[in-house]
């Protein structure tokens, strides 16, 4: 299967990676699964740069408008775009090559089978191990042909004011949306405490996955999904005006699947051979024999 890099003049990440490791940078936490290694240790580069990410942030905060997500769900929210058996589908999503990790080689699946070993390990619901499983299967997106600022990054919601807790949030001064008066106000086009499920956040692998995931997985799986991403909330706490009792309640759930989406690489590889017979019975649990992109 030939190999498609992510690396293109419209894209300023040398990888999709390179975002996670400046979450790494901003988010240490002394408590990583990951037990012994530093935090500080993770995805040590010889001379770290944050340009890439900088710039990656400010093409994100100018595009990703309230028309734009819009646009985008319209169109991908269809899920026309190809039909694949699950394993087929991470045989696609392995096209994705990562050419700066320095911790491991592995590839993309394999990275998501660390995150639901690991949880799996820990003994939670096996509808959780499969959130670690799928939680980054969105970034198909850009075998699509998406640039990496609409599939991954920090996200939040659209259609009212950016909180300036957002990484980079003076790069939000050449979004369109803070000049609308529709969009740029506390609330915007929502109401208080309206609910987590009647905003639109940033278009990207999150909100693609749980709506793909929507029909087979309980609430506290989709919660998972669609916020693990959503660091302006579940570290900033930036966002509670939107968000109902219930929301919070749920985004206890968020809190205990971060730890393992950031921490949870390591370079051993999993043995598939001996773990295969598992997660295709899981997989069958769950999901269809055949899923729509």
């Amino acid at each position: 299967m030939k190999k498609v890099s992510d690396n293109t003049q419209k894209n300023p990440l040398g990888s999709l990676d390179e975002w996670e490791d400046d979450l790494l940078i901003r988010y240490p936490d002394p408590e990583t699964i990951a037990a012994g290694r530093d935090t500080e240790a993770y995805r040590n580069y010889e001379t770290p740069e944050r340009d890439t990410v900088k710039e990656f942030y400010r093409l994100q905060h100018i595009n990703q408008t309230y028309d734009f997500v819009l646009e985008k769900k319209a169109d991908y929210l269809k899920f026309d775009k190809k039909e694949m058996s699950v394993w087929d589908a991470f045989d696609f999503l392995n096209q994705l090559v990562d050419d700066s990790d320095p911790d491991t080689d592995l590839d993309q699946f394999q990275h998501l089978l660390q995150t639901s070993e690991a949880i799996r390990a820990d003994g939670h619901p096996d509808w959780m191990v499969l959130v670690g499983l799928f939680h980054d299967m969105g970034k198909v997106l850009c075998l699509f042909g998406e640039p990496q600022w609409a599939v991954v990054g920090d996200s939040y919601p659209v259609g009212c004011a950016f909180s300036d807790k957002i990484v980079f949030s003076e790069f939000f001064r050449d979004n369109k949306d803070q000049y609308d008066p529709r969009y740029n106000t506390k609330y915007g086009v929502y109401e208080p405490n309206c609910g987590l499920d009647h905003v639109h956040m940033t278009w990207g692998h999150d909100e693609y996955v749980y709506h793909m995931m929507k029909p087979y997985l309980p609430e506290q799986a989709l919660y998972m999904l669609r916020y693990h991403s959503f660091y302006p909330q579940h570290r900033e706490n930036a966002y509670s005006h939107l968000m109902t009792p219930h929301d919070h309640e749920l985004f206890k759930s968020v809190a205990l699947f971060n730890p393992y989406d950031l921490y949870s690489k390591s370079p051993v590889i999993p043995d598939w051979k001996k773990l295969r017979p598992y997660y295709e019975d899981l997989v069958a649990k769950y999901l269809p024999s055949a899923l729509k992109f």
